[in-house]
């Protein structure tokens, strides 16, 4: 009886390639064990949440002061046009603190630090200000600019009840100072920015660069891939921030510096809403400041960039190219301000208008909340209006919110955004169990092919049952995203694929694993592999990462490739195909947990590089030995080559296969000689074993014998196959 007729299976397959690195794409199968062991237990989440929406009112007169005194009642507030009923209504007074005789808080705070926070009610009636220098976009001399007129705020405009943190975005977002009161402790924060410290990094195609489409001599290099990723980093920055300002309630307010910000098409989109959203929810106003200050655009260009050539000076598209990109650099900066209640101060040399702004709005403000009445989680954008019942008041709020969105109403920008930061991040996600093997066959003398595993157990995918054109079957889609990192941390080779899974009910895919395998060319070396893998019902996701080495195998006397442990073959009749897992139009479908039944085949697959040739002889049992393995007609040298397998329990040798030889070189592309062995297993009892595997080069005297763990389970207690190829 083949193989096929004892454990039936569904192969899923994919193929793909990428263009640094032989990728192969193959199997995602359903093996027969789940790796869990009770894939039935329940599990219990305890979830709340609260959808409150808080925004701060502004109330001024004619001649420009803050108007006290209202009542809730005075206010209506509509969200999309629709009246939502007042939750909480506070006053929020700083000018109060001296008044009062408030204790004012000095030194660090550890709000935004990871060391703990204080008692918010410490904060109570106090302005939070955090100074933002994004030093990746400004040159030396706007880092100046922006120094100089911090420090001018700090000396002649803080007040007592301002509380001041610093923090700034080079190689790394830094909090170079946590809020505080005292003068000088900020004063010398900001002043390490100052002088030959501080190193720009362009922006991309910016102010200063001019591109006219009119003198094809006119060359800058095409930085817009990195534009994109050093947007994203800014971006994220503030969100980072804003995260971390949530622990407080009160409004905080963020004066960010920065040399321009410049988006490309819709690539930055999710990265800006996320800073936006996460502005919103802290609470947090931007008042972005352009430390360029007021710019004068030759039609020739600056003394930055270099002259250009030909007639395109004296056209209009050179000053249009140069009008162009300078309104670019400045749209975000003005998209951020006016998305959480901030401003935004362009074209000026003089930024104290921007901390004047900062303490008018800060100094008394009405905080009004209500809970939202649509309840859909769909991440869209709420238009707020608020109405007062007295005339001739002027009101000033944040135009609106985002909602909150689940997964279901996620964007595929944020999906795929979610992937990015998952398979970035160092914390590991445990949502979903992944299990990850990595083997190697080598392709030449320093180079390997790497096979590359993953196993999701089927009971922790929520397959969607479809009925639908007289189909009886369940579906479930899964999000696959991988990278394979040298020593360096450099990455050399990449994955991301969807695979849509579509079984029959019948195939009780909730007591199997879900198998995906890939594979990458890799030299030899030390690397760090990771996978995320997202199921797209619920957003759900787990991660697998784990270093693995390449070997050197110069250095071996008997150089021999990973062994494969398999209790499933599939068809593949691709005879171009260099995936050391195929052999005679089968392909292994490595058993990543080595767990098997009673009433299956063990295959086992290895490699033997370089034997060292004999004196031609005779085979011993040409019976005995694989077909793959018998000297081909006009074959020359010989090589002899032993294997067996042992099985051990207890210590105990409980079960060995007979002895197979190989005379010949049965893969003269990579001068191996390959083992595909097939091993019933119904002569073993079930439990865990140790199997080892006696390889011997006799011609040249060397040996090994590597073993792995395996366990057998009952045929009649294990989950039955019941799925049709």
């Amino acid at each position: 009886m083949t193989p096929f007729g004892l454990h039936p299976s569904v192969i899923f397959k994919t193929a793909q390639s990428l263009a640094l690195l032989p990728l192969l794409f193959a199997l995602p199968a359903l093996t027969q064990q789940p790796l869990t062991p009770d894939a039935t237990a329940p599990t219990y989440t305890l979830r709340v949440s609260s959808d409150l929406v808080l925004t701060n009112v502004i109330v001024r007169d004619k001649s420009g002061s803050v108007v006290r005194g209202l009542q809730q009642s005075d206010f209506t507030i509509f969200e999309n046009g629709k009246p939502q009923q007042i939750t909480s209504f506070d006053f929020e007074s700083v000018d109060q603190l001296a008044t009062l005789n408030e204790p004012t808080v000095s030194g660090r705070t550890g709000v935004l630090a990871k060391n703990g926070i204080v008692d918010p009610a410490a904060l109570r009636n106090h302005r939070l200000i955090v100074f933002f220098f994004d030093l990746t976009s400004m040159q030396v001399e706007d880092i100046d600019r922006a120094v100089q007129s911090a420090k001018d705020y700090v000396n002649k405009q803080m007040q007592p009840a301002d509380l001041v943190a610093v923090a700034s975005l080079g190689t790394s977002l830094a909090l170079d100072q946590d809020f505080t009161a005292d003068k000088q402790t900020v004063l010398h924060a900001i002043g390490r920015y100052n002088g030959s410290e501080g190193q720009g990094f362009s922006n991309g195609q910016d102010s200063t660069t001019t591109v006219s489409s009119a003198d094809s001599s006119a060359f800058t290099a095409d930085e817009s891939e990195y534009n994109d990723i050093n947007t994203d980093r800014k971006l994220y920055a503030i969100a980072e921030i804003a995260n971390a300002l949530t622990k407080i309630d009160e409004k905080k307010s963020m004066l960010y510096f920065s040399g321009g910000l410049t988006r490309t098409g819709i690539e930055n989109q999710a990265s800006l809403r996320a800073a936006v959203n996460a502005s919103v929810e802290a609470n947090l106003a931007i008042y972005t400041v352009d430390t360029r200050g007021l710019e004068a655009l030759p039609p020739v260009g600056g003394a930055q960039t270099g002259s250009l050539r030909g007639t395109s000076a004296y056209t209009s598209s050179a000053s249009q190219s140069q009008l162009d990109a300078n309104f670019s650099s400045q749209e975000t900066l003005t998209s951020l301000a006016a998305d959480t209640g901030g401003k935004a101060f362009l074209d000026s040399n003089d930024f104290s208008a921007a901390f004047a702004q900062i303490q008018r709005d800060t100094s008394a403000y009405y905080v009004v909340g209500f809970h939202s009445q649509n309840p859909l989680r769909d991440g869209k954008f709420r238009k707020l209006s608020i109405k007062i019942n007295r005339p001739n008041l002027k009101l000033e709020y944040r135009p609106g919110y985002y909602a909150p969105a689940d997964y279901k109403h996620a964007t595929t920008e944020d999906r795929e955004r979610q992937l990015e930061q998952e398979l970035a991040s160092d914390l590991p996600s445990t949502d979903i169990a992944v299990y990850l093997q990595a083997l190697y066959f080598r392709t030449d003398e320093s180079h390997f092919f790497v096979p590359v595993s993953l196993v999701i157990p089927g009971s922790q995918i929520p397959f969607i049952h479809s009925g639908n054109g007289g189909s009886n079957r369940d579906k479930a889609t899964l999000d696959i995203i991988g990278i394979v990192k040298d020593a360096t941390g450099r990455s050399i080779g990449n994955v991301r694929d969807t695979v849509k899974l579509a079984v029959d009910q019948s195939q009780q895919v909730a007591q199997k694993n879900v198998q995906y395998s890939t594979g990458f060319t890799l030299p030899v070396g030390r690397y760090h592999l990771k996978f995320v893998v997202r199921e797209n019902q619920t957003g759900r996701m787990g991660s697998f990462e784990a270093d693995i080495i390449v070997p050197d195998l110069k250095k071996s006397p008997l150089k021999l490739s990973s062994v494969v442990l398999s209790s499933q073959r599939t068809p593949n009749t691709n005879k171009k195909s260099d995936n050391p897992l195929v052999r005679d139009g089968q392909e292994l479908v490595p058993n990543v947990a080595h767990a098997f039944r009673s009433d299956q085949h063990l295959y086992l697959l290895y490699e033997v590089y370089d034997p060292a040739h004999a004196s031609p002889i005779a085979a011993a049992d040409t019976a005995a030995v694989p077909k793959s393995s018998q000297r081909p007609k006009g074959s020359a040298a010989a090589v002899r080559v032993l294997t067996s397998i042992q099985f051990f329990s207890n210590g105990s040798k409980v079960y060995e296969t007979p002895l197979v030889e190989a005379d010949v070189i049965n893969l003269p592309a990579r001068n191996a000689v390959a083992f595909n062995l097939d091993v019933p297993l119904s002569a073993l009892k079930p439990g865990i074993y140790t199997c080892q595997i006696t390889v011997v080069d006799d011609a040249a005297g060397t040996f090994t014998f590597p073993r792995l763990a395996l366990v057998i389970r009952d045929a009649k207690t294990s989950a039955p196959a019941t799925a049709s190829n």
